[in-house]
């Protein structure tokens, strides 16, 4: 069961700004019904990942009815990266059974730890220079963002795409026909989704075993499973897509470029390295302490008949985990 605590955590939040993402949605209805469901649940924006069909003709505008105004304002991207790159949190939906790059959960548990991101603030405890008060409410704090993903109508997501999210959900259906029409699919994870933020989760059920991502026992991991929500704020939020694609991408240069990894070989490598950081849900700061890692080390690997100085070298990475910058020094 859903603990008792979430009405009591999630009554004071801040700000918490939901995207549906639609990877290369085909069929207009489908597209136009979901518009309509970010408008019946309170979804703040649609996002269409390289959709093949017209996202703005006649059918999609007869599905959408009063979600027509969202239909119109949805954002439109090339790639999946690119629709998530200002997202901390990031849920997809599969329905594969089997060969998951990432552990499944319930959508319970998925979606709360999802709307963490609009927990911490409540979950916090308030120092008495800042109290609380109408002149500075939580939500008065720069809203979070955050993406529920779903995948294709004819194949879902490729596994390169569920290595972006931060949770699995699947929905449970029958094993002798598990395959959902897209719109029902974002029907369910949305109604999940509201009762959520009402307080309690009508398609609860059984809570699985809190994954220990972080910690050797049950709880110690951020993002659901928790029985004591008020600890959220024990682990610190995920950091932005955009700062992580970037880390990833200079790791995988300079291990291309010391050898431990070879052009044949280095995306399936690269997945498990994503895998593994995305299990671990890291943060901007443990993300600067990767790149300040990978710099030091390029420029380690570089230095020989180069000349300059080592510990130039060691205070410029110094200086950039001191800042928390995402940024690679320069070689």
């Amino acid at each position: 069961m859903v603990p008792e605590v979430l009405p009591e955590v999630f009554a004071e939040v801040r700000p918490l700004s939901l995207q549906v993402v639609l990877v290369e949605p085909a069929g207009p209805l489908n597209v136009g019904s979901v518009a309509r469901l970010c408008a019946n649940f309170g979804i703040d924006g649609l996002r269409l990942v390289a959709p093949r069909c017209d996202p703005l003709g006649a059918e999609a505008r007869l599905m959408a009815v009063h979600g027509v105004e969202l239909l119109e304002r949805a954002g439109h991207f090339p790639t999946l990266a690119a629709a998530i790159a200002d997202c901390g949190r990031v849920v997809a939906s599969t329905g594969r059974v089997e060969g998951e790059p990432l552990p499944l959960v319930s959508p319970a548990e998925a979606l709360g730890w999802l709307l963490e991101d609009s927990a911490v603030d409540a979950a916090a405890p308030r120092s008495s220079a800042s109290p609380a008060s109408p002149a500075s409410p939580a939500s008065s704090a720069a809203p979070a963002v955050g993406a529920l993903v779903f995948g294709r109508e004819d194949r879902g997501l490729a596994n390169r795409e569920l290595l972006q999210a931060g949770r699995l959900l699947q929905i449970g259906t029958s094993p002798a026909y598990a395959s959902l029409n897209l719109s029902h699919a974002v029907a369910v994870v949305l109604h999940e989704l509201h009762g959520l933020r009402q307080g309690a989760s009508p398609l609860a059920g059984p809570r699985a075993a809190p994954l220990d991502h972080r910690g050797d026992r049950p709880g110690e991991r951020p993002g659901g499973g928790s029985a004591d929500r008020a600890d959220a704020k024990a682990w610190p939020d995920p950091c932005r897509r955009e700062s992580l694609e970037a880390a990833l991408a200079d790791a995988e240069q300079l291990l291309l470029e010391v050898g431990f990894l070879l052009p044949h070989t280095s995306r399936a490598r690269m997945a498990k390295l994503r895998a593994l950081l995305q299990r671990a849900q890291v943060s901007g700061p443990e993300v600067a302490l990767l790149r300040g890692m990978v710099g030091q080390l390029r420029w380690a690997s570089r230095r020989g008949g180069e000349g300059g100085s080592q510990q130039q070298a060691q205070d410029a990475a110094n200086r950039q985990l001191a800042s928390g910058s995402c940024e690679s020094p320069a070689p």
